[in-house]
């Protein structure tokens, strides 16, 4: 069983990621720990717990304290176009969810989870860094206790979606991103070069729906406004599961081809947010990637057997 901490947005993509690990035979989802982004981190955590109490899933929720690594920078406007004012694509959540919170804050239960559990922990994150940053600057060693990190975010050989340098999740906290990418511990980085190969259709939704009607519903509900988004930028009637492809990778690590190499995040400038790696593969003069841990960024997915899966999970 791979023990998860999900670090997430709730975001409509994210909901599809979470319903993935918490139908996933081999995933122990131990806590959800919630970050800005997709919305404000009330709206965030406000919905997690909608999604937990939705879907019956048992791992405790943390907030995340809602600001940058870097205390001068400012938050964007939330993507309202994308995921909706809710975050859930406009489905009306409640303004309250009669569940409790975990009383520590997001980075905190991360260091006390990994710690109870060393060498065990798997942190998923598919949205800001911020957490995993500040868990890092209370707690160095925890590096050292944590199995792996995947993280959903970054543009390789591929243009950004937010900027043409940057995608959305590293631009929001790009020094948060940086410590994470240059920190002592496993990382892999699922980006825009290998997700937006994978579409989940309306009609293919709608299918799996029929197949299990409970779970799926909501999830086709939520889906709905995002699919409506991505028209213009896919050429199916459906939406990209950037989130879900972290997740996939946990259990399915075979159907992506990575690169290895040290991984740096531009911080200021035109080129915000952008990703950077140096791959093993080629020597260059000293420079600001020397001395730093090999990551993995991924350049290849075998899109068709990684939709299989994602449709074989959703509808157990």
């Amino acid at each position: 069983m791979h023990k998860v901490i999900f670090d997430t947005d709730p975001g409509v993509d994210d909901a599809m990621a979470l319903l993935f690990l918490h139908n996933h035979p081999e995933i122990d989802l131990i806590g959800i720990t919630t970050v800005f982004g997709n919305a404000a981190i009330e709206t965030t955590t406000r919905n997690a717990l909608f999604l937990k109490r939705e879907w019956g899933i048992a791992a405790p929720v943390a907030r995340g304290e809602g600001k940058t690594y870097n205390p001068m920078r400012n938050p964007t406007d939330w993507p309202v176009m994308i995921h909706g004012h809710d975050g859930l694509g406009n489905i009306d959540v409640p303004e309250t969810i009669d569940l409790p919170i975990d009383p520590r804050p997001a980075h905190r239960f991360i260091i006390e989870t990994v710690r109870a559990n060393p060498g065990e922990v798997t942190l998923i994150a598919v949205g800001r860094m911020s957490n995993l940053a500040y868990a890092l600057k209370e707690d160095p060693e925890i590096a050292g206790l944590v199995k792996q990190v995947i993280i959903m975010g970054g543009a390789f050989d591929v243009p950004g979606n937010i900027t043409p340098a940057a995608e959305a999740n590293i631009h929001g906290d790009p020094e948060a991103a940086d410590v994470v990418m240059t920190a002592p511990w496993k990382v892999i980085v699922v980006g825009l070069d290998v997700t937006m190969k994978t579409v989940m259709t309306r009609k293919r939704l709608a299918e799996l729906t029929a197949r299990n009607g409970r779970h799926l519903k909501l999830l086709s509900d939520i889906s709905q406004f995002y699919i409506d988004f991505y028209g213009r930028h896919v050429k199916d009637e459906g939406m990209v599961v950037h989130d879900s492809c972290a997740c996939i990778y946990l259990v399915a690590p075979d159907l992506f081809t990575t690169r290895p190499g040290a991984i740096r995040v531009v911080a200021g400038g035109i080129a915000d947010g952008q990703t950077i790696q140096k791959p093993d593969a080629r020597s260059f003069p000293p420079g600001n990637w020397d001395g730093l841990p090999s990551q993995h960024a991924c350049i290849g997915i075998d899109a068709a057997k990684v939709m299989a899966l994602l449709d074989e999970t959703l509808v157990r």
